[in-house]
């Protein structure tokens, strides 16, 4: 009897996902030629629900293809299995006759992997392949989907700060990330000196005081004549909730199915708006919330993303073939290796941007910071100084 591999996708799509699938898809048939290989289409959802594309024959230029092509080609899902759904989803499983099911996705797709281990007592083997553009899995030095989607911001604020010395103001960009910064702090990647922006980054990991921001914006006015600033979408104030749970009612809050706050939207646009309004009358202002451009941007697909990204998908086999675990990209005398972690290890928890990311008593980049960014996002233009 055959081997049969299902594989999902789940969050958020990204640039380079479908290179794990791909890379997965064409290392099984390698490792096991007459293996079925499933697709589940949008997720554990088409596991319950049978929905499946058979992988095993596709032509592998075919495959190639896909996985040059951003988004999430099986289609993703936000759905959060409960106990009932785990045991549909189990049950679809067994259904399939699967042996291993690799589940591609972030923080709760690895949860749901854990969560389906338990309840399946080792009969099949559950393998997380790491997808996150936040870049907050634990045990991974950086996660594949975070280069392609840093890339996109570097140069977006490199472009906006290069308009802004032509017409000075100020411009604050909203950016994703729900509990880590590192996407953010990407918009520094390529600053070259104080004067470039983003001039100020303001990240969850530190409390944001909307006074404080005020007065910050003012020194930097002063200074440089305008001021760039990258915001996450998840700063939150000092009592730890998100500055969109601070400006929206309870009763209108949007949530997802994890239970999670929806960040993407206006709300958090114009708290910012009406800060600066009344914080400074009179001054030329934008804000812009970058929203899910960076994430899939086919314009901005990083070559060492996409290798690392079709390479966690070889190893997803590996693991599966050693009873299952998550794939963790690690930094190790100056490469990128791949390990075999716990799903224990790495399910519900979150990688927050470390302490001495950022200056002490400012919002900028420290040195550890720049050089994090720099070895994985190294400047990719070269640009002329500005007469302004």
């Amino acid at each position: 009897m055959s081997e049969t591999f299902v594989i999902a996708q789940g969050g958020g799509p990204t640039a380079v996902i479908n290179q794990t699938v791909v890379g997965a898809v064409i290392e099984l048939r390698k490792r096991y030629p007459g293996a079925r290989v499933l697709g589940s289409r949008h997720g554990v959802r088409g596991i319950r629900d049978g929905d499946y594309v058979d992988l095993s024959d596709m032509h592998e230029e075919q495959l190639r293809l896909i996985g040059r092509t951003p988004g999430a080609a099986l289609g993703s899902t936000r759905d959060k299995p409960d106990q009932a759904y785990c045991e549909a989803v189990l049950k679809g499983l067994h259904k399939a006759g699967a042996d291993a099911f690799i589940y591609i996705g972030g923080n709760d797709t690895s949860g749901t992997q854990q969560i389906l281990t338990d309840a399946a007592a080792g009969k099949i083997a559950f393998v997380h392949a790491p997808k996150t553009i936040d870049n907050d899995l634990v045990e991974n030095d950086h996660t594949p989907g975070f280069i392609s989607a840093a890339e996109f911001v570097a140069s977006a604020f490199m472009s906006v700060d290069l308009d802004f010395r032509a017409l000075p103001g100020i411009y604050v960009g909203i950016v994703m990330g729900r509990h880590a910064g590192f996407l953010t702090a990407a918009a520094a990647a390529w600053r070259k000196d104080e004067d470039n922006g983003p001039h100020l980054v303001y990240v969850p990991e530190r409390a944001f005081s909307v006074e404080r921001f005020i007065d910050d914006v003012k020194a930097t006015l002063a200074r440089h004549r305008r001021c760039v600033v990258a915001v996450s979408e998840g700063i939150s104030t000092a009592d730890g909730r998100s500055l969109v749970e601070s400006v929206v009612a309870a009763d209108k809050l949007e949530r997802d199915a994890f239970g999670n706050v929806k960040l993407s939207g206006s709300d958090l646009t114009a708290a910012l708006e009406q800060a600066l309004a009344e914080g400074l009358p009179g001054k030329r202002a934008r804000v812009d919330a970058l929203g899910y451009m960076p994430r899939g941007f086919v314009g901005s697909i990083n070559p060492v993303d996409s290798q690392e990204a079709f390479d966690a998908g070889v190893f997803a086999v590996t693991v599966a073939s050693e009873g299952g675990g998550s794939v963790a990209l690690q930094h190790e005398n100056g490469k990128t290796m791949f390990r075999k972690v716990p799903l224990a290890a790495v399910a519900g928890k979150t990688r927050h941007m470390p302490d001495d990311f950022l200056q002490a008593g400012s919002n900028q980049l420290s040195e550890a910071a720049t050089a994090y960014l720099k070895r994985l996002v190294p400047e990719k233009y070269e640009i002329g100084e500005p007469f302004v």
